[in-house]
């Protein structure tokens, strides 16, 4: 637009002759009517046109823009959102003290919403345009009266913009956490200092706390629960602390509710490693904190303290235990040595006391034989010296001396020394008869008769009572179910049995009748034992009266031992001759197949063959088996012809 240098006067126009309606303006020719009316800045630019200031630039080419741009409809991508909607760095929300402008500078976050609220209508009344008119009178040109008026109106506007921030949550926190502040973390510090240094870094970081109030961090006092509680809330700080970044997007500018959302994460992404960020420098705050608190410190003292002491403790106890093992077993090896030192001089002793025995023993024998020799050479009382020597071999040692003291006193009387002899003779044959006579009448030799009249329990053996079949097979499921390695195994197995069978009994027999392979004599017998009955035949052909008393066959026939041989004073002509009958030679085909089968069971060398198979085959005797096998033998041989 150019500007004209003349301004033109207001002056009527032939419009008003037509009578519509117009609307004049002091300082502008009239306008048309529209469906809008143009107010504030508008409302001055529209003036200055009417006025001839400005020229009116190529409107018909904005407004057939404007119009395909109407027309066009499309709906917009993430990728349109990249430029749309952004801070600019050079803002001034983010340059202006929206608590100096309102008066609350010394209290800042701390400030609440009352006196937010109270602290705007004294600054906004003292501040509004109207109540500073007085200013611009002081101005001598108009360039400096506009110039004031300006500063005042955006003083206004930024106290407007100041109070709005403020008293909203969600602004006022992204305006707090861009406001100034010391993110300093202390590193070390002596013991002394330690809660002057670290107690100001956590009031002033706990400002950003989501949980209100915060434990603070006491003195070298405080007790340990509280201490731990204090270390415990740090540990898990959780803060709402924002960061805006200087690239993200305004979310009042967002065009669409997925425009909006778009433009929150993407100022997700651009803060979220400024959170990170924090989070570590809360972090290493509280770990240096909680590496130089004196407090936790001597804990850790008493604590390894404590745990050093029960460490020694232990091992004290198991030096102590070790030194009392160590001198039980001493003691243990010195009473052992003790006892096999007695031990050996109780048998030293013994051994010579024996000697000494003997050696008396053999000192009486000879003074007897020399006292005797006068009887034996004049053969008086039919003394010899084997009747010496008996005497000698059976009296003992007080015994022998006895009689020689008793011959010495009758010295030279050859005769009552002999009369002596002979009564120790004699008394020796009774004690050896007595001897003999409880032996024969006690046949398992458990008592004998000493010569001095002593009765003593000699060692023998009793007869063992014989294994039946069903003890054998008790022993052998007994060993199979109580194996190798089973506590007190005989004992059990005994018990199992249940036939007061002894534990050497049952180790004997483990070693004789198990391993006793079986008699093959006795084969027929346990496989008679062990078959199954015979099937029952209703057959007339193969069904007989049982008679008492079956006839013989003949006296060189065998007979099977469970049959009843028939008494002589039984009437045998009353009874039917076996096989006398034509009906006895007839053989059912089940018949012959237990022949067969016990033809193949039971081979030429077997004992008692036709006995046995003449048992396994129901209702025919010995000799139709043998006519049946040798019809067999026949048949055979003809259809080989």
């Amino acid at each position: 637009m150019t500007t004209r240098a003349n301004i033109r006067l207001i002056a009527y126009s032939n419009e008003l002759v037509n009578g519509e309606t117009v609307y004049i303006s002091s300082n502008c020719l009239p306008i048309k009517a529209s469906y809008f009316e143009p107010a504030g800045h508008s409302f001055h630019d529209v003036a200055l046109k009417l006025r001839g200031y400005y020229e009116e630039e190529n409107v018909a080419d904005d407004n057939e823009n404007f119009a395909k741009d109407k027309e066009t409809e499309y709906m917009q991508s993430s990728d349109s959102y990249s430029s749309k909607g952004k801070k600019k760095s050079g803002d001034k929300a983010a340059q202006q003290d929206h608590y100096a402008l309102l008066g609350l500078g010394h209290l800042r976050y701390l400030a609440t919403e009352d006196q937010i609220r109270k602290s705007y209508r004294e600054t906004a009344l003292k501040h509004h345009p109207d109540k500073q008119a007085a200013l611009l009178l002081g101005e001598e040109t108009e360039v400096a009266k506009q110039a004031k008026k300006d500063e005042i109106e955006n003083r206004f506007k930024a106290i407007q913009e100041a109070y709005e921030v403020l008293m909203d949550p969600t602004r006022r926190r992204i305006y707090d956490s861009t406001d100034e502040f010391d993110d300093e973390i202390p590193t070390d510090c002596s013991p002394q200092d330690f809660f002057k240094v670290f107690g100001p870094a956590f009031m002033r970081n706990g400002r950003w706390s989501v949980s209100q109030p915060i434990p603070t961090l006491g003195d070298d006092n405080t007790p340990l629960k509280e201490v731990d509680v204090f270390y415990d809330f740090w540990f898990a700080f959780k803060s709402w602390r924002e960061f805006p970044h200087e690239d993200e997007y305004d979310l009042e500018q967002a065009e669409s509710r997925d425009h909006k959302r778009w433009m929150e994460r993407q100022n997700a992404k651009l803060s979220e490693k400024a959170r990170k960020e924090e989070h570590a420098r809360i972090r290493s705050l509280v770990d240096n904190a909680y590496k130089r608190d004196p407090r936790i410190l001597r804990r850790k003292e008493t604590l390894k303290a404590e745990k050093q002491k029960k460490k020694e403790a232990k091992f004290m106890a198991k030096k102590l235990q070790e030194e009392e093992a160590a001198r039980i077993a001493e003691e243990n090896r010195r009473k052992k040595e003790e006892e096999d030192k007695l031990a050996a001089e109780a048998a030293s002793n013994q051994k010579k006391l024996k000697e000494k025995e003997k050696k008396l023993l053999r000192k009486e024998r000879t003074r007897l034989r020399t006292i005797s020799t006068t009887v034996v050479s004049n053969s008086l009382l039919n003394l010899s010296q084997d009747d010496v020597e008996n005497i000698c071999m059976s009296l003992d040692m007080l015994q022998l001396r006895s009689l020689c003291d008793d011959m010495e006193q009758k010295e030279g009387d050859s005769q009552s020394q002999a009369e002596l002899l002979k009564h120790a003779v004699n008394a020796d044959h009774i004690q050896k008869d007595g001897v003999v006579k409880v032996n024969d009448s006690q046949q398992n030799g458990s008592i004998k008769v000493k010569v001095n009249g002593s009765v003593t329990k000699s060692n023998f053996e009793k007869k063992e009572k014989p294994w039946g079949k069903e003890e054998i097979e008790l022993l052998r499921k007994g060993i199979a179910k109580y194996p190798k390695g089973t506590s007190r195994r005989w004992e059990v197995i005994s018990e199992y049995i249940g036939t007061g069978r002894s534990v050497e009994e049952i180790l004997k027999a483990t070693k004789t009748v198990l391993l006793q392979k079986p008699d093959s004599a006795k084969a027929f017998d346990s496989f008679l034992e062990k078959r199954k009955p015979a099937v029952t035949i209703s057959s007339p052909l193969t069904t007989r009266e049982e008679v008492v008393g079956v006839l013989s066959t003949s006296t060189s026939t065998p007979t099977r031992p469970d049959v009843t041989q028939p008494k002589p004073s039984q009437d045998v002509d009353k009874v039917e001759p076996v096989g006398s009958s034509s009906d006895q030679d007839v053989w059912s085909s089940v018949q012959e197949t237990a022949q067969v089968q016990a033809l193949k069971t039971f081979p030429k060398e077997t004992n008692q063959r036709w006995e046995r198979v003449a048992a396994a085959v129901p209702g025919k005797t010995v000799n139709q088996c043998k006519k049946q096998f040798a019809l067999l033998k026949e048949r055979f041989r003809n259809t080989k012809k």
